[in-house]
């Protein structure tokens, strides 16, 4: 798969990608700050795909970074980044993207989202490949972001059709809803676990039969089994 460097300040934020990501079969580089990810990038270029860089960070920031990587590209070369930030404002986005961002994901956000976000990009690059998966009858089209059942389409809500891809990435490992709960609806979601619990019925019954492989496990959570 792909190498991705992520730059943040704050460990547990990196420790939260990290972990999706190698989930995805990614190698993980780590900067807690600008500065220390603009050497990483100077010296590693040739052998990283992704850059994920955090607005904020002490020194030297996310815009920054960015202004003096794509300063330094040679011509016919390109590095796809994308710019995490707690900032909502749309003269931040529209900054990040002119200054040559090629995807702005917003703090909070889901896990499972982000790291389907880097698929697509690194599709989108010719980096990698947007995994289509096979489940029996259960197909799922992640790059298109579409789920069929022996042929059919099925229609998802976002957080049904994010709860089906974390499943996924996660076959046969039995999830607690803790778990799923901060990974879906993200890391600091305070809703009630009821609410895995309502989603998981609810997407059973959308899949039909495939439904019958999201495994009840008793008083832990749930587990794919396909």
């Amino acid at each position: 798969m792909s190498t991705i460097l992520i730059a943040d300040d704050e460990a547990r934020i990196r420790r939260l990608v990290s972990d999706f990501l190698k989930r995805d079969g990614h190698t993980i580089m780590e900067a807690g700050d600008g500065r220390e990810a603009l050497n990483l990038l100077e010296n590693r270029r040739a052998g990283i795909d992704l850059a994920i860089l955090d607005v904020m960070m002490p020194g030297m920031d996310g815009f920054s970074v960015l202004h003096e990587l794509r300063r330094q590209e040679e011509e016919n070369t390109h590095l796809p980044v994308m710019m995490l930030t707690a900032r909502a404002e749309d003269a931040d986005q529209v900054r990040g993207l002119e200054d040559g961002a090629d995807d702005y994901v917003t703090k909070p956000f889901s896990p499972v989202v982000l790291a389907a976000r880097v698929r697509a990009l690194l599709k989108r690059e010719g980096r990698g490949a947007a995994p289509v998966a096979e489940l029996g009858a259960l197909s799922i089209n992640e790059l298109r972001r579409e789920v069929r059942v022996s042929g059919a389409a099925v229609e998802l809500t976002p957080k049904e059709y994010e709860l089906l891809i974390y499943f996924k990435n996660n076959r046969a490992i039995a999830l607690s809803r803790e778990s799923i709960l901060n990974a879906v609806w993200g890391y600091d979601y305070f809703g009630d676990l009821r609410t895995v619990d309502t989603h998981v019925k609810k997407l059973r019954a959308k899949l039909g039969d495939c439904g019958a492989m999201i495994e009840t496990v008793r008083g832990y959570g749930y587990r794919l089994e396909a």
